[in-house]
């Protein structure tokens, strides 16, 4: 197969922090020049000296190559701040790259987030025309794709609104269909699926299967890793953004899961002395553990999840609750548990020294997304002595149990996994 994507040493650095800048008119400007040259070149050298030096510089993406062979579906990985976006925005001529090179060898169709590409006072029936002439397709060739397009958008009814009425969800229906029909011989598509309602987003995919399958070219960013699995044979894992890992779909998610992020937001400590609490009870350490009893931010949901807490009894003779809440991205209290039902600690009275207490989440519990946990210690069930809000963090990711051959998002704040039995019921029908 050839070769339709070659990405070499390619790096993208942003500046962050800058202060507003002041813009002159072209006739200033040019009059300043005209009067102290001099000056002003030296003025230039030090500004992009500065730069240079400058610790407010962030590298989105550093040195990073691979190739791409016509016909392969790649699932893109990583972290939010990895470098997924910023290598897409890359590959669609969005921006441009700070080094490094990259060769496209045909049309690029990308969907990149919610209404790209779109002009807001334009119509859905002028916005295909458009997406297609920017791809260099003739109006007939457009013509030939327009029903299929509309078709596949389920948004018929509204294709002569402008666009900048539409919702979010008509936004990606009709980005989608245009990016999916269109003549182009390469998809980049970002993780804007998830806008889509759950059937949408399973015709989406089964779509792109089909893209694959005509031997045109994908690379899919995801969260979703059962949906990277099922699409991609390859995947290339974006971390801090460089590449570490790239090959067997499988290996590489599992690289993910236990190296993703180890330790980042999944543990915090302090010393005596700067320790939140007050003279009764102090809190040492908060920190996230796995299966195997490591410390990381980045779990499967089959699998159970231990939050841990060391913590100082400074007083004697005191009954102490050390406790968690766990909070979902949207700020909503999934729950909350303390060590009150431990039969042995519960109603105990600690003595003066240092503790560590436990608890397990179980696994098939908590539904796929990012999760903050706060951490108490509370004195005779309702006096709070110390509390550290939203200390660490933790990614469940899906690993596909219960799924089954769905594939689109799962509602709820928890998803656990219950037992269901089913009969036939004799005289009906």
């Amino acid at each position: 197969m050839s070769t339709v994507i070659r990405v070499q040493n390619l790096s993208k650095r942003y500046h962050i922090g800058a202060q507003q800048k002041t813009y002159k008119t072209f006739q200033e400007t040019l009059l300043n020049v005209l009067k102290s040259p001099a000056k002003n070149f030296r003025r230039l050298q030090n500004m992009a000296r500065r730069a240079e030096d400058s610790d407010d510089i962030i590298w989105a993406l550093k040195d990073v190559s691979f190739e791409v062979k016509r016909g392969e579906v790649i699932g893109i990985i990583g972290k939010n701040g990895s470098g997924k976006s910023t290598l897409l925005k890359i590959l669609s001529r969005i921006t441009e790259p700070t080094e490094g090179s990259v060769e496209l060898r045909g049309r690029v169709s990308s969907l990149l987030e919610v209404g790209t590409g779109f002009h807001r006072e334009l119509t859905g029936r002028e916005n295909i025309y458009l997406n297609g002439t920017i791809l260099g397709m003739r109006k007939w060739e457009i013509d030939k794709k327009f029903d299929e397009i509309v078709a596949f958008s389920e948004i018929e009814k509204f294709i002569d609104t402008p666009v900048k009425h539409y919702s979010s969800g008509m936004y990606v229906r009709l980005a989608f269909a245009v990016a999916a029909y269109m003549e182009s011989e390469i998809l980049l598509v970002d993780e804007v699926l998830a806008v889509g309602d759950a059937a949408f987003q399973k015709k989406c995919l089964g779509k792109m299967g089909d893209i694959a399958k005509e031997g045109r070219t994908v690379l899919f960013v995801s969260h979703n890793m059962p949906t990277i699995l099922r699409l991609c044979e390859r995947v290339i894992f974006l971390k801090k953004g460089s590449i570490c890992a790239d090959g067997i779909g499988q290996q590489v998610v599992n690289n993910y899961i236990v190296n993703g992020d180890i330790a980042t937001g999944a543990d915090v400590k302090w010393n005596f002395n700067e320790a939140p609490g007050n003279e009764i009870a102090k809190i040492k350490s908060v920190l996230i553990r796995n299966s195997r009893k490591e410390i990381s931010g980045d779990h499967y949901l089959s699998n159970p999840i231990i939050l841990e807490m060391e913590f100082w009894c400074v007083g004697s003779g005191i009954r102490l609750n050390p406790s968690f809440h766990v909070y979902n991205n949207q700020s909503a209290c999934v729950f909350a548990t303390s060590n009150l039902e431990d039969p042995n600690w519960g109603v105990r009275q600690y003595e003066r020294g240092l503790y560590r207490t436990q608890c397990v989440i179980p696994g098939r519990l908590l539904n796929e997304g990012q999760y903050r946990i706060s951490a108490f210690i509370v004195k005779d069930t309702s006096i709070i002595l110390a509390q550290k809000e939203e200390i660490v963090s933790f990614h469940a990711h899906d690993d596909g149990v219960g799924r089954g051959d769905y594939a689109g998002g799962w509602i709820g704040i928890i998803r656990p996994i219950l037992q269901w039995e089913v009969e036939p019921v004799k005289g009906e029908i």
